[in-house]
């Protein structure tokens, strides 16, 4: 039976002319093609890891601190896991794969101040907590030292900036006693808002909570957190604050069973529901199955130890030693050097000593 016949193949010169490869795109070293790139952003891991917020971590990159494979870093660089990321010498761990944030409460009492460093030397409340081992604690708001309450500390700069951060609007909930009492346009006013120093203010709430005498207490929920907003917004109706304290931040209210000056920690599934709500991503690994006994050491209530606190990494990276921090060393000029001598005249002694109490013992048997 004949075949079909079949059209002949077209030949090369009808085929199409190749398109001539492309050039090689030249880049430096420390460059690496962004079609070929993957990875994050090195400011972001850098606050994930609990160094900081991102604008801070930005201003630590443009310091020119930080290197990437031994070429100094620029703002927006991306990193992966085979990248050697350093602070001046020290290699830092990135948390490439994001870990569960640990978060803290505190009842932190009056006298306490919300700082890291005091050149007076007074109590601060880093002093009490306890150690880390990746990042560092960063305290989320702050509390002067003559108001009492609720501190959140945690080692998640985007949790921190969140919650501290004037476009979320995140709530505080104050509990205050004044000397003296708010009739109802005072109320309205504080509401409405009045003009301070720094521009306007003003109470998303207000209402009474009873007292004695002439000391009154209200509940207060604003907004912001500028340096003693409260206590100047009583002021401006010249009723002074005899005593302040936070009773809430954002979704997270002052526990009864924390008394002051002890501290919590936070559950996994509460940290995770902070994360939710901040609408901050969790990470995927799953939570750590803890045992009954460790689920209630983990969370339990307890008072913490003053301690001097560690300065930060960021603080101490690679920092010279003054001459003051050096121990000083002992004088070398009446040190006697140990010599072979010395230890052949030990060793005689000893057998000296062996050999007396040997005798001795031979006596005795006899």
């Amino acid at each position: 039976m004949a075949r079909p016949f079949k059209s002949p193949k077209a030949t090369s010169a009808t085929r199409p002319p190749k398109a001539p490869p492309a050039a090689p795109v030249e880049t430096g070293d420390d460059e690496v093609p962004s079609a070929s790139r993957s990875g994050q952003r090195l400011h972001k891991l850098l606050a994930l890891a609990g160094f900081g917020s991102r604008r801070d971590m930005e201003t630590l990159i443009e310091s020119g601190r930080i290197t990437i494979n031994g070429q100094v870093a620029q703002v927006g660089a991306v990193v992966d896991e085979h990248d050697i990321v350093r602070l001046d010498s020290r290699i830092l761990h990135l948390p490439f794969e994001a870990e569960l944030p640990q978060v803290l409460l505190y009842h932190k009492p009056e006298g306490e101040l919300v700082s890291q460093d005091d050149p007076e030397g007074r109590a601060t409340v880093f002093d009490k907590l306890p150690r880390i081992k990746q990042g560092k604690w960063i305290a989320i708001g702050r509390l002067d030292m003559n108001t009492s309450g609720l501190l959140i500390f945690t080692n998640s700069g985007e949790l921190a900036n969140y919650f501290m951060h004037p476009r979320y609007e995140v709530e505080r909930e104050y509990a205050v006693r004044i000397l003296g009492e708010l009739n109802p346009e005072q109320m309205s006013q504080l509401t409405q808002g009045i003009e301070l120093e720094d521009g306007p203010a003003n109470f998303e709430s207000i209402h009474a909570s009873g007292g004695e005498g002439a000391n009154k207490w209200y509940q207060v929920v604003i907004k912001e957190g500028r340096n003693r907003e409260v206590r100047r917004l009583f002021e401006a109706f010249h009723l002074p604050v005899s005593r302040l304290m936070r009773v809430r931040f954002g979704p997270v209210a002052l526990p009864p069973r924390l008394k002051r000056g002890t501290m919590l920690k936070l559950e996994q599934k509460q940290v995770v529901a902070l994360l939710e709500w901040a609408g901050l991503p969790v990470p995927r690994k799953p939570l750590k199955q803890l045992s009954p006994h460790d689920k209630d050491r983990a969370t339990r209530v307890f008072v913490p130890k003053v301690r001097k606190q560690r300065r930060s990494l960021l603080e101490t990276a690679n920092a010279p030693a003054t001459a003051e921090q050096r121990p000083a060393r002992a004088p070398t000029a009446n040190r006697r050097i140990r010599q072979d001598a010395d230890l052949k005249q030990a060793s005689m002694q000893n057998a000296r000593i062996n050999t007396n109490a040997k005798k001795r013992s031979d006596r005795g048997r006899g």
